[in-house]
């Protein structure tokens, strides 16, 4: 009896350490973001820094305007294409997926979160650039648009991380739909339901905080992928409304500029970074407002 007592206060205490391993590693992140990046938004003026649509670091100019918009494109557009692939592919799988093809399919999905980021550049950079480059073309000559573009442009970009964030997206939602007791999809069909009616209007309702969480992690994925986005999205810093042009984002600003940053440049490149930790802290809060406004009701 001492010894399993003893035990279990060990490992007990193992518990303890590994949490606050995890709130000391998050505690040293902020630390280290806010420590550097303040001084630098305070030096060039925070409204100067958030708002200014110039970034020249050789002059000086600071601007992340053009950023922040690029990563909201990209991500609106990953949320646009993933999201609803996403969670038809999950009702599929839940559903109305036969046996022989499931697991075949469970494996399909699974391995695309295993694909390394850069290969997903590399596909998009070879495959899907020429096809956005043809495609503007032609929306060019039909008098559609004003600039063709090149292919490496916002659409790209969304295109690819729509397909980056199916993966999360379908694990998430698969696993909450599959939670859900049979007896509301047995008692919406006795009822006169049709399947279709009860898994959108009874299944999917009932799982809605796992497909809230499914596609909060796509975003957070989609918002802070970098390398696959470099390949593919232009960097060009500045604001664009057509989906065919390139731009850069919050992420794509730092990697690209980091390695021969110094002094303020350097310090600004990671007050961006200070701006896009906010960024997620944001959709993370808004989020939680959303779950539990929804287990009120």
């Amino acid at each position: 009896m001492k010894s399993k007592a003893w035990t279990e206060k060990f490992m007990q205490g193992v518990f303890f350490i590994a949490a606050c391993a995890s709130v000391l590693a998050v505690a040293l992140i902020c630390i280290f973001l806010f420590a550097n990046g303040i001084p630098a938004m305070r030096e060039i003026g925070f409204v100067k820094f958030i708002t200014g649509q110039v970034w020249r670091p050789n002059s000086e100019q600071f601007g992340i305007l053009p950023m922040i918009v690029g990563s909201l494109y990209v991500t609106a557009g990953a949320i646009i294409f993933g999201v609803p692939i996403g969670i038809l592919s999950s009702v599929f799988m839940a559903m109305y997926c036969p046996k022989q093809i499931y697991k075949p399919l469970k494996a399909a999905t699974e391995l695309l979160a295993g694909i390394p980021s850069v290969i997903y550049g590399f596909f998009g950079l070879v495959v899907v650039v020429p096809l956005i480059r043809d495609f503007g073309k032609m929306l060019h000559d039909a008098g559609i648009v004003k600039t063709a573009g090149d292919g490496n442009s916002i659409l790209t970009a969304s295109l690819i991380l729509g397909m980056m964030i199916l993966p999360t997206i379908i694990g998430t939602t698969e696993s909450a739909m599959r939670a859900v007791p049979s007896h509301y999809y047995e008692g919406s069909l006795a009822l006169g339901a049709t399947k279709e009616r009860s898994i959108f209007r009874v299944i999917i309702p009932a799982a809605k905080s796992g497909v809230i969480a499914g596609i909060v992690l796509g975003i957070g994925r989609a918002i802070g992928e970098t390398m696959a986005v470099i390949m593919i999205v232009g960097n060009q810093p500045r604001v664009t409304t057509s989906i065919l042009q390139g731009i850069r984002t919050l992420t794509g600003n730092i990697v690209i500029e980091m390695g021969y940053a110094t002094g303020l440049h350097r310090e600004a490149l990671i007050a961006t970074g200070v701006v896009l930790f906010v960024f997620i802290l944001i959709i993370n809060f808004s989020v939680a407002l959303l779950k539990r406004g929804a287990d009120h009701e």
